[in-house]
């Protein structure tokens, strides 16, 4: 065992024989060769941006990425301003990785007399910080590795020395910053997102299209809960409304903190299994089937904790209708705060909720509001009202309660401030923290004395 032990540590170190390792980097043609590329112009300025799949980064570099939790992101920069700007590197990603950091780290990879080609290979393809007027630079960046998809938001703003040398001679300033956000799946066939298909769901029906009066009746109608797979159960509340077309939902909820989910098989079943006994995190961990509308969710996202017990998450489903324009998506969201074991569950075991479901879907309108996500919001009636003393169950048997109302989100097609968001006025939710509290509660509110306003 110590051998064994010596021998991990002196590979670990870089210092086996490496003479018999691969090192064959075979470029990718960019963008071409690489998916899911996405692009946005801001002004006289285009951002051009990819994710490699372990494979792609793999052929690229001639060394696995991925068994080093990295990550390659490609991106291109338009800049056909008059201005020189600079990467902000700490926004698009705090824990990104130089090129020699990247190559050090892979270095028991590569033949020893091929580290130095390694090396310069990572610093020459890096993308520079600086891009000069009326140029196009492309390059990659490498990333801690992250599952699903990323959200990413690059941020370029204009050389202080240039800006202050036009200042200085009267020159008219232009843009001082220029920002691009992106949410980036990348798919690796596990993941529930990669077979929506928002066209299919109602393939072959003309949906309707609603004003904001309607889509509050048509709310309203919904049933309270989703549930079994055959209807016969009620399980979680229906709590949440999101209008938005699918790339805006997910982009918004992914810029929000919220991640994509696997979907239910037999390697992810065992992976949530092991992470339950390990109380290890599983940040796309997936998430049981509920059933609304005559069929199980289109889409689960969560906010994942410290430990797979712990996270909070949503079920999407698409409405039979659009509202103004614009896809609308009814949905589930909790908190689970533990695991339990249960013959309910198909798996044995089951996440226990958080019976305050009403401070989860606060939750998720304070995660879209702090990104200025939320063009106006409101609440309506037809969720399942429930007290503490007389709680409701879900379909494994975990109490809840509620006041009852559905939160609708309507997104904002681009961010703005808090106090440009509108309130729909429609129905005023309960202050969620209250709802679980005694009346012991109450002395932690004191009146203050009257506050004297002087006359003019």
């Amino acid at each position: 065992m110590a051998g064994v032990r010596v021998a991990a540590l002196v590979a670990s170190l870089g210092l086996a024989s490496c003479a018999t390792l691969p090192y064959a980097p075979r470029p990718l043609a960019t963008p071409g060769d690489l998916m899911g590329v996405q692009s946005k112009t801001v002004e006289d300025v285009t951002v051009t941006v990819a994710i490699l799949t372990d494979e792609q980064s793999e052929r690229h570099f001639g060394v696995d990425l991925a068994a080093h939790d990295l990550q390659a992101l490609w991106a291109r920069v338009r800049n056909a301003s008059r201005q020189r700007l600079w990467v902000i590197g700490s926004v698009l990603e705090r824990d990104f990785y130089s090129p020699d950091e990247a190559a050090f780290l892979m270095r028991s990879e590569v033949p020893k007399d091929a580290f130095e080609d390694l090396r310069q290979r990572l610093r020459d393809s890096a993308l520079r910080a600086r891009f000069e007027p009326a140029t196009e630079t492309e390059g990659f960046v490498i990333l801690p590795r992250t599952e699903g998809g990323r959200y990413l938001e690059v941020l370029l703003t204009t050389d202080a020395y240039q800006a202050e040398l036009e200042q200085a001679s009267g020159a008219a300033a232009g843009p001082q910053e220029r920002r691009f956000d992106f949410a980036l799946p990348l798919p690796d066939g596990d993941f529930d997102y990669e077979r929506l298909d928002p066209a299919r769901v109602y393939a072959g029906r003309e949906l309707p299209d609603i004003d904001l009066d309607r889509l509050r009746a048509e709310l309203e109608r919904l049933p309270c809960c989703a549930t079994n797979a055959n209807g016969t159960r009620d399980g979680d509340p229906l709590n949440v409304v999101i209008v938005g077309d699918a790339p805006e939902v997910l982009g918004a909820l992914s810029r929000s903190g919220w991640s994509f989910t696997h979907r239910i098989d037999l390697r992810t079943i065992g992976r949530e299994v092991g992470a339950a006994i390990s109380g290890a995190a599983y940040p796309v961990a997936p998430v049981s089937s509920l059933y609304a509308l005559g069929r199980k969710h289109d889409l689960a996202l969560q906010r994942a904790r410290r430990s797979i017990a712990q996270r909070n998450h949503m079920r999407l489903w698409l409405a039979p209708f659009t509202c103004q324009g614009r896809m609308v998506w009814i949905g589930q969201v909790s908190r689970d705060i533990g695991v339990k074991a249960t013959p309910k569950s198909p798996t044995l075991t089951t996440h226990v909720i958080d019976p305050a479901v009403d401070t989860t879907r606060e939750y998720l309108l304070h995660s879209l509001l702090a990104q200025g996500l939320v063009g106006s919001f409101g609440f309506v009636k037809g969720s399942a009202p429930a007290t503490p003393s007389e709680a409701r169950v879900n379909l494994t048997d975990d109490p809840y309660f509620s006041d009852g109302l559905r939160l609708v989100v309507v997104l904002a097609p681009e961010p703005v401030p808090l106090s440009a968001v509108r309130s729909l006025l429609w129905e005023q939710s309960a202050a969620p923290m209250t709802e679980g509290q005694s009346g012991a509660a109450a002395g932690n509110v004191r009146p203050l004395a009257p506050v004297e306003v002087a006359s003019p």
